[in-house]
């Protein structure tokens, strides 16, 4: 059964909207792992636009599955992160301007990462790169020594042209057996929704789907632990 990492960032975006107390995070993370997710997923920014460092420390304290920390190749971001020891990191690229992330890492400037990692590697945190599904980025992460990459799907999630979303998904069903073939283990995530899941879903080769803000809308309807439920329904379907 493929695995779903929650991402719970736009609970704390609810919560920051009036600087208050809540919705809390960590009650977010407790009821999607009571529903069954795999892992939790939180994006530290530099901006700190939703979570902030007290969310990371408390669901440190909590996350009984596995806690994975999305972050930049930020030295105040690598301090905090050394400190509190999430399960996983998983390095993505970060614009202030942006409203979400827009693409993968660029992995050509490989030795300008490599040092940067050293830690993580020291403290034994699970490392992924957050890359689009091109081989050349494949072949560069593959050479850094880290066991992960998680698939960029926003291409593929935002294509309206029918031909246009079948080219993006035939990228993700080649990097992910080719990321495979090189002994990385291979997630996926960003755009993904209860519609297209199910277009990615039997993807033999990608292990975890880490989604957010489709989950965290439709909780608003249903509740966050049923909209965990049937998000987890959809992965079961896999083949």
């Amino acid at each position: 059964m493929k695995r779903l990492g929650v991402n719970v960032d736009h609970v704390a975006t609810l919560r920051q909207a009036r600087m208050s107390s809540y919705p809390s995070v960590v009650r977010a993370a407790l009821l999607s792992e009571s529903a069954g997710c795999q892992g939790i997923t939180v994006h530290l920014r530099e901006d700190r636009r939703h979570i902030q460092n007290k969310d990371l420390y408390s669901l440190k304290n909590v996350v009984s599955t596995k806690l994975n920390l999305e972050m930049a190749m930020v030295q105040e971001i690598r301090e905090i992160a050394l400190d509190v020891l999430p399960d996983q990191v998983t390095f993505v690229p970060e614009k202030r301007q942006e409203l979400t992330t827009e693409r993968g890492l660029d992995l050509k400037e490989l030795k300008a990462f490599e040092d940067f990692l050293d830690p993580f590697f020291e403290k034994n945190i699970e490392i992924s790169l957050f890359i689009d599904p091109e081989k050349e980025q494949i072949d560069f992460a593959s050479k850094m020594k880290v066991s992960r990459i998680e698939l960029h799907t926003g291409f593929f999630a935002e294509a309206i042209d029918p031909e246009i979303k079948k080219q993006e998904l035939e990228k993700l069903y080649f990097a992910s057996k080719y990321g495979n073939s090189l002994g990385l283990k291979v997630d996926a995530g960003h755009g993904l929704n209860y519609q297209n899941i199910k277009d990615v879903v039997n993807i033999p080769d990608i292990e975890d789907f880490n989604i957010g803000h489709s989950i965290i809308s439709y909780a608003v309807f249903v509740g966050l632990e049923q909209a965990v439920k049937e998000m987890l329904s959809l992965l079961g379907e896999s083949q």
